[in-house]
């Protein structure tokens, strides 16, 4: 027999090192772990005891012809906002993986509510200096009715001592289920229905109370909820009408939402992710990096190249998605992680005019790769920056008069987006929305009646943007370059430049006095 040593092949030594894991201060990765720690054997008591309440499954004795679904805890440390403990907390996740499609599930889709949603109702409680109330739905997903019928082994360490060999028939939407995100969504959506809320057009995840003179904003991101209104008292009335229906936590005024801490002063709060931007440096070990003045290096150009591949390309990905979520708040880093798709830097929502201005730019055949050209749109809220993107077009543009135009068209498409959020808030502009750029020759295509051989291609992006110019729903300004707002979303800026442009966008650091920072 050939043997590995006989192959000369060795298996590598594994030397144990002395670091110890802090498992009251990093989650543990299995249930043979946590269980060693009482704070995490409570968890999952509490979990387990939750469970029970909502009647989520009922025992019962296993056959052939059952697709039995496993199982596994999830752990998880929430956190204050100043990244203290604040609880431990367990789940139990149905391993979905084992799901068959037209089996046990069918229908999986559920929306949730889009970052530009987000920053209009923090820009608009800004505005009407309104209050803003966090809550939290305690195990929100056990409140979905499940349509089809799914079996699941019992949680390992509360195994049922007199029946360990039945499985559960759930009634109810565990999380780890294909269809539980929906059917949470159906169940809250449909209670919001009866008090009298309405779903925006825009956005699913965006629901309108509007009665007489009250009006009440609700956002929600699964079992995270902001609400808001022009009426404390009425938004305390919704509250406990809704703590009849789900456990809710109050959580009070809004601090800490989906890894963004808000912090208030008056006339506006600060939002920022330093906390969230913190633990990243910690986890890619850069807390001792040294800091640079811009995102992006003017020089050199990045390039795609030949030289060897990652040998595990799974850090460099994590390391991007991370990034772009940072972008919820930072504006000013969008090119650069683009590109490769400072900590107290966030965005100062304070009190404006009710106006919609966009800024829109590309830098022409910019990559040198593909000589497709890069869009830079950013659209504010009276003062506040709502939403902005920077991407690479999909075609190579012939001239620069095209690539301008074409962001011209993604800026218009933003616009008339926006606008159909802010009509079913029952919010109306004065004025048309004004979206300014600094390419002569595209703000004459869109404005006249002028169309030959050379922009037969972008005939789409030419209707759309003259039709609107025409009604008079789109108003477009000539604005040079040196203004040009959405520049820093298209390339590599110099130091100065790129630091007075993050200024008029609102970008701004910690160093400010705010209440709860």
């Amino acid at each position: 027999m050939q043997t590995r040593s006989k192959s000369g092949i060795s298996k590598k030594k594994s030397f144990a090192t002395s670091t110890t894991i802090d498992y009251l201060q990093t989650e543990p990765p299995t249930y043979t772990i946590a269980s060693k720690f009482p704070q995490w054997r409570e968890a999952m008591a509490s979990e387990f005891a939750a469970l029970q309440r909502q009647q989520t499954w009922q025992l019962v004795p296993p056959s052939s012809d059952q697709n039995i679904v496993g199982c596994r805890w999830v752990y998880k440390i929430k956190r204050n906002s100043d990244g203290s403990v604040s609880r431990y907390k367990a789940r139990l996740v149905a391993k979905g993986f084992h799901q068959q499609a037209g089996v046990d599930f069918a229908e999986t889709f559920s929306p949730v509510v889009k970052p530009p949603t987000v920053r209009i109702i923090l820009s608009l409680a800004a505005q009407n200096q309104w209050s803003l109330r966090q809550l939290d739905v305690s195990n929100a997903f056990l409140h979905g009715l499940l349509k089809e019928t799914v079996f699941m082994a019992q949680p390992l360490g509360f195994v049922n001592s007199s029946l360990p060999s039945h499985v559960c028939h759930l009634h109810k939407s565990l999380y780890g289920l294909k269809q539980a995100p929906r059917a949470w969504f159906e169940r809250f959506t449909s209670h919001l229905l009866t008090l009298g809320f309405t779903a925006s057009v825009a956005d699913a995840s965006l629901f309108i109370l509007s009665h007489k003179s009250v009006t009440v904003y609700l956002l929600l991101y699964v079992d995270d909820i902001i609400i808001t209104g022009n009426s404390s008292s009425a938004v305390s009335d919704i509250i406990s009408q809704l703590s009849t229906a789900f456990e809710l936590k109050d959580l009070g005024p809004l601090r800490y939402f989906l890894g963004l801490q808000i912090d208030y002063k008056k006339g506006g709060f600060f939002v920022h992710q330093r906390k969230y931007l913190t633990d990243l440096l910690h986890k890619f070990t850069m807390t001792n990096c040294k800091a640079a003045s811009t995102p992006i290096a003017t020089t050199p150009l990045l390039t795609s190249t030949s030289t060897e591949l990652l040998s595990d390309p799974t850090p460099y990905r994590s390391l991007v998605g991370a990034l772009q979520y940072a972008t919820f708040t930072r504006p000013d880093i969008t090119f650069a992680v683009n590109r490769v798709c400072t900590l107290d830097r966030g965005i100062l929502f304070q009190p404006g005019p009710f106006t919609l201005t966009a800024f829109t730019d590309a830098d022409w055949v910019g990559d040198p790769c593909d000589r497709r050209s890069t869009s830079g749109i950013i659209v504010f809220l009276g003062n506040n920056p709502i939403t902005w993107l920077a991407k690479k077009q999909h075609t190579v543009s012939r001239s620069s008069t095209e690539a301008e135009y074409r962001s011209l068209a993604s800026g218009a498409a933003e616009l008339s987006w926006i606008r159909q959020v802010l009509c079913d808030l029952g919010l109306f502009l004065p004025s048309a929305p004004l979206i300014w750029c600094d390419n002569t020759s595209a703000l004459a295509l869109a404005s006249n009646p002028v169309f030959h051989g050379r922009t037969k291609h972008i005939e789409v992006d030419y209707h759309f943007i003259r039709e609107r110019v025409v009604h008079g729903d789109l108003k477009l300004q000539f604005i040079s370059t040196e203004d040009q707002l959405a520049d820093v979303f298209t390339k590599a800026l110099p130091s100065p430049r790129f630091h007075r442009l993050c200024s008029k966008l609102l970008i701004c650091s910690t160093d400010h006095q705010f209440e709860g920072g």
